[in-house]
């Protein structure tokens, strides 16, 4: 499921050979997946501009064009791209295929479904979500006094405060169970229970892991084609999540199970107070 690191991984990844190439084709093969402003529309609004950028906006792709406008990209829980030569046989769940000059596709596919591209024109406001995001975790202005004002009166566990992406743009649940295991912090504390030097800890933590990461998951663009871009590399890595029942790799106390808000939650009931 990618999250922040593993879409920042995405853009690094592809960046260098997305850069100025020409958009010649467009072969939307599902058009649920085009969320605005409809397939065919989509396709001639980027037919014949030039990607001139790549950027990451929380667990959103933004490609650049050369027009003004943007085509903006959310992956959701199954969705991966890749560039792959155009005469190349397609993933069985391909549902974009933009032919771009020297005979590359760059193909979006995605078994579920639930991924979405939008064509922004210049000078239109941002329909994807993108801009209700709040600021990102690499943000100077991640502090210890921004965390505490938005989360010290809330009524929510800090694990759902964490995955609120109106305060903080990109954490999802893999991660955020990770910031949680290195801050030693319960998932299910109450956000008004955490005292300042908690908050503080968090500010410090919560780019600390997502860098840590990203770093983890680096990865060649030869062996992320190979991967189909599904191949990422940070499991070894992780901490907590996915390892319930499994001893913790700092005390050796057996890591516990809980679902907060819906959402999944593994931690130490040791090392996290």
């Amino acid at each position: 499921m990618p999250e922040l690191p593993e879409v920042e991984t995405v853009r690094r990844v592809l960046l260098p050979h997305l850069k100025n190439r020409e958009i010649e084709r467009v072969e939307v093969c599902s058009a649920g997946v085009i969320a605005c402003p409809g397939a065919e529309e989509f396709t001639r609004s980027v037919t014949g501009a030039r990607i001139t950028d790549l950027k990451r906006r929380g667990k959103y792709l933004r490609f650049l064009l050369s027009d003004g406008g943007m085509m903006v990209l959310h992956l959701r829980m199954t969705g991966c791209l890749t560039l792959q030569p155009a005469q190349s046989e397609r993933e069985k769940h391909t549902h974009v295929a933009i032919a771009l000059n020297g005979g590359e596709e760059l193909r979006y596919e995605d078994v579920r479904r639930f991924g979405k591209f939008w064509y922004i024109g210049a000078g239109m406001a941002d329909v994807s979500g993108a801009e209700n995001l709040g600021i990102e975790p690499f943000d100077a202005a991640l502090t210890m006094q921004y965390l505490q004002d938005r989360g010290a009166k809330r009524a929510v566990t800090i694990k759902q405060f964490l995955l609120d992406q109106r305060v903080i743009a990109g954490i999802g649940n893999i991660y955020s169970n990770e910031i949680l295991f290195s801050a030693g912090i319960l998932p299910q504390r109450a956000c008004g229970t955490l005292t300042a030097s908690e908050w503080a800890k968090l500010a410090v933590t919560i780019p600390e892991r997502l860098q840590y990461f990203i770093d983890t998951n680096a990865i060649s663009f030869d062996e992320y084609n190979a991967g189909k871009g599904k191949d990422y590399r940070n499991t070894p890595y992780l901490q907590v999540y996915g390892r319930a029942g499994k001893p913790c790799r700092k005390c050796g106390a057996t890591l516990v199970h809980l679902t907060i808000g819906g959402r999944s939650s593994v931690f130490c009931p040791h090392c996290q107070k």
